[in-house]
């Protein structure tokens, strides 16, 4: 893909989550399921303070956390741009049988009446429950 990703990155600033983690977060998430790829250039520092109204250094902070991790490079001049994807083979699930019936199950909560966070809490209630006892490397 090399080029200009297509990641968005949205602040809730009620969250109680630091800024530059939730960027670090978003994009950690979009390495999984496969928005992001090796070659993809991360929006400019400049790109995200204009989308979201944050300070330049919270989003430097993010990527240099994220080039700590070894998943990111910033090139001097040119950006900063993914190295690696997470997930073991997820980043290949976007397009799966599996990630459409979750997007199906998704459609029925919302029609159900289901807002964002029920769902969410639904979801994390049942990972905990299925990986119970696993740690996280």
């Amino acid at each position: 893909m090399a080029g200009s990703a297509a990641v968005e990155f949205r602040i809730d600033r009620r969250s109680g989550i630091a800024t530059y983690l939730q960027i670090v977060q978003q994009t950690k998430q979009a390495l999984r399921v496969g928005v992001l790829e090796p070659g993809d250039r991360l929006p400019t520092a400049r790109e995200v303070v204009e989308a979201t109204a944050i300070n330049p250094n919270t989003v430097l902070k993010a990527y240099r956390e994220l080039e700590r991790e070894g998943l990111v490079e910033a090139r001097r001049g040119l950006g900063t741009f993914v190295r690696r994807t997470l997930g073991g083979g997820a980043a290949a699930a976007v397009d799966t049988p599996l990630r459409s019936a979750l997007a199906d199950w998704v459609g029925l909560a919302r029609d159900a009446g289901w807002e964002r966070d029920d769902m969410s809490a639904l979801f994390s209630t049942l990972l905990d429950s299925a990986f119970e006892g696993e740690t996280n490397a």
